[in-house]
């Protein structure tokens, strides 16, 4: 069949003018001229997230959510399938690289002062997706069914579990009983691979949608923001495409040189009965982690559950109408605070319970990340 017939066919059922006029719209909307690189990272956590359901969909295949079945499946992925190794390793970083990604788009939102009015339903869907994405991470870990998998849910699991009056319910809960076994790995794998895709995907749909009607943030002050009209700023396409195309580009080939060049090692079978040393959470989660050990735990649990909530409420809580960082000190001053906390706390996790040579020196640093110099005797 032609293409003019194609045409012809679809024009007889649908309305092609105004579908080819909806589309010219979007296409040719202007952006503001303060539009950067940075403005790459929303596209950029939406093509992770397709990356992330396509290569998921691949391991499916082969994927068995059973005690006795999810490690050596993994294994089999790894050893058997063409390419099945790679598709591992690209979901396993991706997944990485998402969280990141999704992360850096949220504090250029902050810093630029995107998420005032008219926009702070478009920040708190943004909150959300955010959240959602660090439940992906969670729930997706533990499925190979490694040491390493099984006594960091056992660990986070705990944790949730120190709740008041709810805590033991929603452990519970998450693991499917008293401890972590095949219930938790099937409760997982649900939320994973069912619950969250299709929840992700319309909260995308609903957040680009209001991104389009509203548009993107300029660095002027609420309320005297202009339309743009055609002609004026930076044109959506070619301009902007063309960065988001060079982007993507990158996007790929840091993710599959990442899979080939630091691959992540599948580990040994999880096994109940023996504990790993220096258990830790992914490194998203380490610095929640690491805070906790220095609070009491009700308090600690408490300043983490109210962090959240902060960013989700913060649009209604900052009533400046000034949007450029260097005309907010107090709301960039807390930012970049929280940032540099997040930073420090990930180190003290990642380097606590653990040797190191420093300059020569060894040390080894303890639960709270602290070192300590350690002297070997000189034989006589």
């Amino acid at each position: 069949m032609s293409k003019d017939k194609i045409i012809t066919w679809l024009g007889e059922r649908f309305d092609l003018g105004k579908i080819q006029e909806l589309i010219g719209k979007q296409v040719n909307k202007p952006l503001p001229k303060n539009i950067g690189w940075l403005h790459t990272l929303g596209s950029m956590s939406l093509f992770l997230f397709v990356s992330q359901v396509i290569t998921g969909i691949l391991l499916l295949i082969y994927y068995r959510a059973t005690v006795n079945e999810a490690f050596e499946s993994i294994k089999f992925i790894m050893t058997k399938p063409y390419l099945g190794w790679l598709y591992r390793q690209v979901h396993a970083w991706g997944a990485n690289l998402m969280i990141m990604v999704v992360f850096l788009h949220m504090l250029r939102t902050f810093f630029m002062g995107s998420f005032k009015k008219p926009r702070e339903l478009t920040w708190v869907l943004g909150v959300f997706l955010f959240i959602f994405t660090l439940i992906f991470g969670f729930t997706g870990y533990l499925l190979p069914w490694n040491q390493l998998a099984y006594w960091a849910t056992t660990v986070g699991t705990e944790i949730a579990g120190a709740v008041p009056i709810i805590g033991e319910w929603i452990k519970v809960f998450l693991r499917g009983g008293t401890s972590v076994g095949g219930e938790t790995l099937s409760r997982f794998f649900v939320v994973h691979v069912i619950i969250l895709p299709w929840l992700v995907f319309f909260m995308i749909g609903v957040h680009l949608l209001l991104v389009r009607m509203q548009g993107i943030s300029t660095m002027e002050r609420v309320d005297e923001e202009k339309k743009l009209q055609m002609g004026e700023g930076t044109p959506f396409f070619p301009h902007h495409i063309l960065k988001e195309g060079i982007v993507f580009y990158l996007l790929i080939g840091i993710l599959i040189t990442l899979s080939i060049l630091m691959p992540f090692e599948l580990g040994e079978k999880a096994d109940p009965l023996q504990t790993p040393h220096a258990i830790k959470p992914e490194w998203y989660f380490l610095p929640m982690y690491q805070v906790l050990k220095y609070l009491p735990k009700l308090l600690g649990i408490l300043i983490l559950g109210i962090a959240p909530l902060l960013l989700i409420v913060w649009p209604f809580l900052d009533k400046t109408k000034a949007r450029h960082p260097g005309k907010r000190p107090v709301s960039v001053g807390i930012g970049i605070t929280m940032v540099i906390l997040i930073i420090i706390f990930g180190l003290l996790g990642y380097w606590a319970e653990s040797k190191r040579i420093i300059f020569g020196k060894e040390y080894e640093f303890d639960v709270y990340g602290k070192p300590h110099r350690i002297f070997h005797e000189t034989k006589k």
